[in-house]
């Protein structure tokens, strides 16, 4: 179930917003105060896409796209009853990946949601079941990794960090997250096993020359961008 953000000052917008996707089945939280920090309740969310209006107090939404993309390539879709050619072009420049204009007809919002979930997160074949980022494919049937030329083996547990990783690229993915992946039925492990693993992995993706390419957010997690 993939989860939307809404960043929206009008609660009356929002919530209608939030039932709206509910009812199409996806998970929907609201910002809709608060705007002079977005990021604990950012980070909380978890967002697989962001639903951002322009008109929000102390700073607009361009502001708060360009900070996003600084950590993060998760898709943001822009609503706003703002209809100029600059406005628009302000929303991509700033990192948006579309723009709906207020009011929206609900059948276009959902039909564009579901437009950048499958090309973000739904890019594979049916037959080989494939994940790619940035020229790194991850076979989901024999657990290889590709990059270019070069194949590597994965063991078990780098193949569940690497999917987990990559079928949520652009969101930092919590230890914890990743802990429970690996050893779910184990309450007893060690959080430097994790980071063990996570050293070795980095080390095996090197080789094959993807360096520098999972990244640490401090006191977060995991990101590939």
């Amino acid at each position: 179930m993939y989860n939307v953000l809404i960043i929206e000052d009008d609660k009356d917008m929002a919530e209608a917003m939030r039932k709206l996707l509910v009812n199409w089945g996806y998970q929907a939280s609201v910002i809709c105060e608060g705007f002079e920090q977005i990021w604990k309740p950012f980070e909380a969310a978890e967002p697989h896409i962001v639903l951002l209006d322009i008109n929000i107090p102390a700073f607009d939404g361009f502001y708060w796209c360009r900070k996003i993309r600084e950590v993060s390539s998760v898709p943001i879709v822009f609503v706003s009853s703002r209809d100029s050619a600059m406005d628009i072009v302000l929303a991509m420049n700033s990192g948006g990946d579309d723009y709906i204009q207020k009011p929206f007809d609900a059948h276009v919002l959902v039909a564009k949601l579901q437009a950048i979930i499958r090309r973000t997160y739904e890019y594979r074949t049916a037959e080989t079941q494939l994940i790619e980022c940035s020229q790194v494919i991850l076979n989901l049937n024999d657990t290889k990794l590709y990059y270019g030329e070069e194949c590597l083996e994965l063991t078990k547990n780098e193949f569940r960090m690497l999917r987990t990783l990559m079928e949520n690229r652009g969101r930092v993915v919590t230890r914890e997250s990743l802990m429970k992946q690996l050893w779910n039925d184990d309450l007893y492990v060690n959080e430097n096993t994790l980071t063990v693993n996570m050293n070795r992995l980095r080390k095996r993706l090197e080789e094959i020359g993807v360096g520098d390419w999972i990244q640490t957010k401090k006191g977060m997690g995991y990101l590939i961008p």
